[in-house]
Parts: C-alpha cells; sequence; structure tokens
C-alpha cells in the first residue's frame, strides 16, 4: 500500500468532509486507516475544525433531521447512534430539543398507520403490543407511542 504524506491526508480529509457532513471520530478512522501516525491525525483535525471542515452542532443538527425524516428514527435511537459517534450530550440535547414535536407526532403516527396495515393479530392486544415493539425498536418513546395508539384510523386494520 502506498504511504500518504500529511498533505496528501489533509488533501484527502478536506475533501471527505465537503463530500457530506462528518464528525471527528468518522475522520479520525478514515486517517488511521490511511495509517497517519497519530501527531499528524491531531494537527489534521485541529486544521478541519479551524476552517469549519468539521462542526459538531452542524454534524448533530444534520444527523438528527436525516436520521428522523428519511429512517423514521425516534428521540432514543438518535441520542444513541450520537452518543457511539462520541458527539457531546449537550449538542445532543439541544438538537433534539429543535425537534418540531407536532411533525414528530405526525411521523410517528404515519409510521404506526402504515405498520398496522402489515400486522396480522389476533385481537388488538396483540395488534398494540406488536406495534409497541415495532416503535420502540425505531427509538420512540412508550409516552409518546401510547399517545399515538388510540388515534390510529380504523380503516388502517387489514381485515
Amino acid at each position: 500500500m502506498k504511504t500518504i504524506t500529511e498533505t496528501e491526508a489533509l488533501q484527502r480529509a478536506a475533501s471527505y468532509c465537503s463530500a457530506a457532513e462528518r464528525w471527528r471520530t468518522e475522520v479520525f478512522d478514515k486517517l488511521q486507516k490511511w495509517n497517519i501516525p497519530c501527531d499528524a491525525i491531531e494537527r489534521i483535525l485541529t486544521y478541519l475544525e479551524r476552517e469549519g471542515y468539521l462542526d459538531e452542532e452542524r454534524y448533530c443538527r444534520a444527523f438528527v433531521k436525516d436520521k428522523y425524516r428519511f429512517d423514521k428514527w425516534g428521540r432514543r435511537k438518535i441520542s444513541q447512534a450520537l452518543h457511539l459517534k462520541k458527539v457531546s450530550s449537550a449538542c445532543v440535547n439541544r438538537c433534539l430539543q429543535e425537534m418540531d414535536q407536532e411533525e414528530y407526532q405526525q411521523g410517528l403516527r404515519k409510521l404506526l398507520e402504515a405498520k398496522r396495515r402489515s400486522i396480522r393479530a389476533g385481537d388488538d392486544y396483540q395488534r398494540n403490543a406488536k406495534l409497541i415493539r415495532f416503535a420502540l425498536g425505531r427509538g420512540f418513546e412508550m409516552n409518546e407511542i401510547r399517545a399515538c395508539l388510540p388515534g390510529l384510523k380504523e380503516e388502517s386494520y387489514p381485515d
């Protein structure tokens, strides 16, 4: 494997960050994969943060927005994923607070209605238990799930 100089690594890392929002740990892992020395990695990461390629707040907002809107994840799953990426808890909490509560509830309601159509269950109790497990797996909180269950449309029941 060809060795990469620190300047080349910096250029590649900047390009990598320009393509999509990245966080420090992702770039760190990429640089380690390229066999860049640890002291050079720190200099590169510092440069990228100083020049605005890496921004924790911006990354966290984009991550929350994308995971909720496109992957239909709940707050708990998003929070856990960001924790694994070593994003600060304060930043995660701020970004989760910025989510539109009405849009969040509406999204959960639509998700549960769509899932309800595909569930086969003997009675409402079993159907609701399956819906609750599904929504918990997606990272939604129990109180939010329970608030949405009674309001689901009756026509969404399978025959």
